[in-house]
């Protein structure tokens, strides 16, 4: 009973915050995938150019953002940019700390790297397409930008949906690593629960459990999408 009661939602209950804490991790994780997103396209682009320079470039970007841990990388922009922040704010005549606010410093971070990993399934989507439906569509006179319209955009965001599921629960994790920044998302949410009523098992157990249901809802929901993708997928070829 005394367990109900902590993780309850009445005036002693843990549920309400802890709840709160998995909304702000669904937040936080939402726009890192949009700001990864950005990156993704402009480094798959790079790497599918013809320019060396740009592809070198998008090599050491993905290199870089995949193989040096995500902790470090939320640690460089949180305290990188709170003492450019500092900077900044010191050359107003301000003399105090200024910190980087946490929710834009973890989602920041896991945007670029989640960009990193976006940008293979962007460049993976984009190979998957039909040479011969390129060929065939230049063949009949469209240009650039209604080949990108038509047919390119609309097959890469097919193919890349699996690929973007993948992604998205990679920065869901990552997400619980924004909890050293203070950010009250459901790890740390976790951690200040279990701290108060020294009832650790209890509290990290329940945190795994709100982390489980996250990622199967999010697992429904990209497989729905890529079932409804795959049903209305029209032509393009018909559509010019």
């Amino acid at each position: 009973m005394a367990i109900l009661q902590l993780i309850g939602f009445g005036s002693t209950g843990w549920g309400a915050l802890l709840l709160l804490g998995a909304l702000m991790t669904l937040c936080v994780t939402a726009v890192a995938l949009a700001i990864g997103a950005v990156f993704g396209a402009i480094i798959a682009a790079a790497k599918l150019s013809g320019n060396l320079i740009l592809k070198t470039l998008g090599n050491v970007y993905t290199t870089v953002f995949r193989g040096v841990p995500e902790l470090l990388i939320i640690y460089l922009i949180y305290f990188g940019g709170s003492s450019a922040i500092t900077s900044i704010g010191k050359s107003f005549g301000y003399e105090g700390f200024l910190g980087m606010p946490s929710f834009a410093a973890g989602a920041l971070a896991v945007g670029i790297i989640s960009g990193a990993y976006q940008a293979e399934v962007f460049r993976g989507a984009y190979l998957a397409i039909s040479r011969g439906e390129l060929e065939a569509a230049s063949a009949i006179g469209m240009h650039r930008g209604m080949r990108f319209r038509r047919i390119i955009m609309p097959q890469v965001l097919r193919y890349a949906i699996p690929g973007m599921g993948n992604v998205w629960q990679l920065s869901l994790k990552d997400s619980a690593l924004i909890s050293v920044t203070g950010l009250a998302e459901l790890m740390r949410t976790s951690q200040v629960a279990a701290g108060s009523t020294r009832q650790y098992f209890l509290f990290f157990i329940v945190g795994g459990a709100l982390y489980l249901i996250l990622t199967s809802l999010s697992d429904r929901v990209f497989n729905g999408a890529e079932r409804r993708a795959n049903r209305s997928m029209p032509s393009a070829m018909g559509q010019a």
